[in-house]
């Protein structure tokens, strides 16, 4: 069968995103074929585009998306044809109508949790969650403890705080404007900080009378690293898990023993949802908490999958909140 699909011959900014036709053949072994519903735009998609992370050529892309499982592969036993499903997965290719992948990271989407719901919080979702349950400072959470998230309005962001409220967690959010730090405050963060405006280290110690946060969640990069790092109280951890503004620049380890035996790491998502099992129990912790009501998936963004090269643009731009779907 044909499907429509977004490809690049070569990594590039968005005006390299072409609609292509592709063949899209049955499922082997451990496979699905998959129909979408509506697919996920997020930032490491931009990377992939952009060579940031460098991957052969052509290369469809999409991590995210939601659809109807159309037919099974020998093997596949948790998932069957006519299933509602939604995941997050490696490889890139969810930005098409159809396509056949690894069934290991697909997931049946519960009847309560609408399609474009699913393609907007499977990647977005699973990383707040490995994030907030699984990428702990060396103490713990625990209830009433002050954590740092940047870009606390995007995507994951916004799950992230409420979330961590839910958590009874004290999210510090910041974000590039008022507008998004009130958006923030809304959905959870108990205090907000418009780094464009206010040195965010600085208030930090303020909020937490001096003491610094267990953890900085950190999916900016190198113009936030410096300042993340700052804002830790001893024994803190700094998880950079994304690079918004760009690769963090090597630099002194000894910077860690001097802010008080800090701890740094570079988690993925991908190394959390390895496996079946994994992945299933990352879910159904996500599904849970939205299907709960105590996490709302915002979509603030729709764009037709033609024009997922404006999509990208606006992504960059930052002119975007929360989440954001492509529709078919």
């Amino acid at each position: 069968m044909k499907s429509k699909a977004v490809r690049i011959d070569r990594q590039g900014g968005p005006e390299e995103l072409k609609i292509v036709e592709v063949d899209v053949g049955d499922p082997g072994p451990g496979e699905i074929r998959i129909r979408h519903k509506a697919v996920g735009l997020n930032f490491i998609d931009t990377y992939q585009r952009s060579g940031l992370y460098p991957f052969a050529m052509p290369l469809q892309l999409g991590m995210e998306a939601s659809g109807i499982v159309e037919a099974v592969g020998e093997g596949v036993t948790h998932l069957k044809a006519g299933d509602r499903a939604a995941y997050a997965s490696q490889p890139p290719g969810s930005y098409c109508e159809v396509r056949v992948m690894p069934a290991k990271c697909v997931c049946k989407l519960p009847d309560a949790i609408s399609f474009e719901t699913g393609a907007a919080m499977m990647l977005k979702g699973l990383t707040a969650q490995y994030l907030l349950k699984k990428t702990l400072p060396a103490e713990g959470l625990q209830a009433g403890d002050f954590i740092l998230f940047h870009a606390a309005a995007g995507g994951v962001g916004l799950i992230a705080c409420q979330w961590a409220k839910a958590l009874g967690l004290q999210l510090i959010g910041t974000a590039g404007s008022d507008a998004k730090c009130k958006m923030a405050l809304e959905h959870g963060a108990a205090f907000a900080i418009n780094y464009s405006t206010e040195n965010f280290a600085e208030r930090v110690k303020e909020i937490t009378g001096g003491k610094g946060v267990k953890v900085v969640y950190d999916s900016v990069g190198k113009d936030t690293f410096e300042g993340s790092l700052a804002c830790l109280r001893p024994f803190g951890l700094l998880a950079v898990f994304g690079n918004g503004s760009g690769a963090v620049p090597p630099f002194n380890l000894g910077k860690l023993a001097s802010g008080g035996s800090l701890y740094v790491t570079r988690p993925s998502l991908f190394t959390h949802i390895a496996t079946r099992e994994a992945t299933q129990a990352a879910a159904d912790d996500l599904f849970e908490v939205v299907a709960s009501g105590a996490v709302r998936i915002s979509i603030d963004q729709r764009y037709p999958l033609t024009e997922v090269a404006q999509a990208h643009r606006d992504l960059e731009a930052r002119k975007t909140t929360g989440c954001t779907v492509l529709t078919l």
